[in-house]
């Protein structure tokens, strides 16, 4: 058997111990004959609560209008954002307060199970109707992670000035109902989406519902909670 040297084998080690630490330290460098170290990128989350204007109670389309031209937009114009002020006015069609302590959408039993999300290229808001405001977590990409999810010729969601994401807690409303709390459920994120859609068509925007999507994955690029089932996204934007 044909000996290797034990200062050859020393000199490979030494060598070896000095890629694997580059490539720690440079991510991506790799001598030849190596795999690059992976590059993970770190999205920041930096998490703050936003005040969001004051929701106007009229405008200049009527609920008739708006209904007669709803349509299912599914072709925005690039490059166009929301203001905080249209943002703020759609969670508040969804599912903001009309009179103290209750909100736009009918609830069984005024339970108020759903959760509300306006996810943007800056990052999430998360509603808050009580005040009407917002939790807001900074993380860029956020249209792009949801149009990887989504799939397919969505292209749509990486062009919408926001999607809106519409989840529930189904346990809020079992306690009262039982079995027909997913039901009930089901429901009222109906009411919500639709007047979402109307607001978005009175605002002069574009819209669409979508409720086939992967639930396993959108929980995970949003972060949801385990207790928070998703029923529907709404992207909302600029007609083309």
């Amino acid at each position: 058997m044909h000996r290797i040297p034990l200062r050859r084998l020393a000199a490979a080690a030494g060598l070896l111990l000095a890629a694997l630490l580059l490539g720690a330290t440079f991510p991506g460098f790799a001598p030849e004959g190596l795999a690059p170290a992976p590059v993970r990128a770190e999205r920041p989350r930096i998490v703050e609560t936003i005040s969001l204007p004051e929701p106007s109670h009229s405008g200049p389309m009527s609920l008739e209008e708006a209904l007669a031209k709803r349509r299912s937009q599914r072709r925005f114009a690039k490059n166009r954002m929301l203001s905080l002020g249209e943002i703020g006015q759609l969670l508040w069609a969804a599912q903001g307060q009309n009179r103290p302590g209750k909100r736009t959408a009918p609830s069984a039993g005024g339970l108020y199970p759903l959760e509300l999300y306006a996810v943007t290229r800056k990052g999430i808001y998360h509603y808050r109707s009580v005040g009407h405001e917002a939790l807001f977590v900074w993380q860029a990409g956020m249209l792009d992670s949801l149009h990887a999810v989504l799939g397919g010729d969505r292209d749509y969601i990486r062009h919408a000035g926001a999607v809106f994401v519409i989840t529930g807690v189904v346990d809020r409303t079992a306690e009262r109902y039982g079995r027909r709390a997913l039901r009930y459920v089901t429901l009222e994120a109906g009411h919500a989406a639709q007047n979402l859609l109307l607001q978005a068509t009175a605002l002069g925007l574009g819209s669409v519902p979508l409720g086939a999507f992967p639930d396993d994955q959108l929980r995970r690029v949003l972060d949801l909670p385990t207790e928070q089932t998703p029923f529907y996204l709404v992207p909302v934007g600029f007609p083309p």
